[in-house]
């Protein structure tokens, strides 16, 4: 079926084509009375405008390409609603592009952006990101880029992230203050620079009370699923950990099922602390302790960064922290 115009607006109410144009942009010489009808009948007919037409008629460009790597992660779906409000209050449309966190995705996403020719570009890198030449390729076309969430320290635009040092550092901070010594991080790939602060917090946490860091305390584990298959081996160490410190609230959740399951008691047996702060934290028994992210946040913070970038405001690229909080539940003591 044909996408109706506004052309077929104007055969069907008998009026210039100009006319239907004009009073779609609320132009003042257009009287409300044709306004309305034009507006019923645009409804009527279920007509969508063509906003990249409009941008290259207007040589005003009102869209921006997003690029996320997971839509249906609370805390990516949290950022996409503080970068969508932010940019609809500007008057910004939003394009966004899914990568389900694949790096092949994620080249094609950003390249098909720039031949679209979006007015400014938001990245969240996947997990398997390791070359950043498609971003400076985006720099390099005179885009404005702003990443969010995971940092890319060597490439120079502007970016915003959580603190996750501080938040790591907090976390363990706790744990170790409730008398826990024995203290197990389960992390991203270390090719992530989020799971490399965490770790670092989680170590100079550990260190701070002379506690061991070695490496047999760190496993990558950033599933649920990963999670219930590698926790069994970790709780029948002859050593056993007596709290796990987890990248993210779904590896927390798994590592709750099965110690569960295995008859340990939560949290005086093992003391668990996820991070994000998930809807899944407070679905768990007992509840998830957990380093709260503020998705939203970083999001209209990230499109206030990107519309600064697209009004000549910034010159030298900056990087912004957003604050994250401890929430204490039923996993700690």
């Amino acid at each position: 079926m044909k996408p109706i115009t506004i052309r077929d607006i104007a055969r069907e109410l008998n009026i210039s084509v100009s006319t239907v144009s004009r009073a779609l942009q609320d132009h003042p010489d257009i009287s409300q009375l044709t306004k309305k009808a034009v507006r019923e009948c645009a409804m009527r007919l279920n007509y969508k405008p063509n906003i990249m037409a409009s941008n290259l008629r207007t040589s005003k460009n009102t869209t921006i390409g997003v690029v996320m790597p997971e839509l249906n992660h609370y805390f990516f779906s949290s950022v996409l609603d503080g970068i969508e409000q932010t940019a609809n209050e500007a008057g910004y449309n939003i394009l966004i592009c899914q990568t389900r966190e694949d790096v092949e995705k994620e080249y094609r996403s950003v390249h098909t952006l720039i031949g679209t020719r979006v007015a400014g570009m938001l990245v969240g890198v996947s997990k398997q990101t390791q070359s950043l030449h498609h971003l400076q390729e985006v720099l390099n076309h005179g885009i404005p880029l702003v990443l969010y969430d995971r940092p890319c320290p060597s490439l120079q635009c502007d970016q915003v992230v959580s603190d996750d040092y501080t938040g790591a550092f907090n976390a363990v901070e706790h744990l170790i203050r409730t008398g826990r010594k024995r203290i197990m991080y389960l992390s991203s790939s270390m090719q992530l620079e989020v799971s490399r602060r965490r770790y670092q917090g989680w170590r100079d946490a550990l260190i701070k009370y002379h506690l061991p860091a070695s490496d047999s305390m760190i496993m990558e584990c950033d599933t649920r699923a990963k999670a219930i298959m590698d926790t069994p081996s970790i709780l029948q160490r002859e050593e056993r950990p007596d709290a796990i410190f987890c990248v993210n609230d779904d590896c927390a959740a798994g590592v709750l099922h099965v110690a569960q399951m295995m008859g340990l008691s939560i949290p005086q047996d093992l003391s668990i602390c996820g991070f994000t702060d998930a809807p899944l934290c407070r679905a768990t028994s007992p509840m998830l302790t957990t380093v709260q992210q503020h998705g939203a946040e970083i999001g209209k913070k990230a499109m206030l960064r990107l519309l600064k970038r697209l009004s000549g405001e910034d010159k030298i690229p900056q990087t912004e922290m957003v604050h994250t909080d401890l929430i204490l539940r039923g996993t700690t003591l």
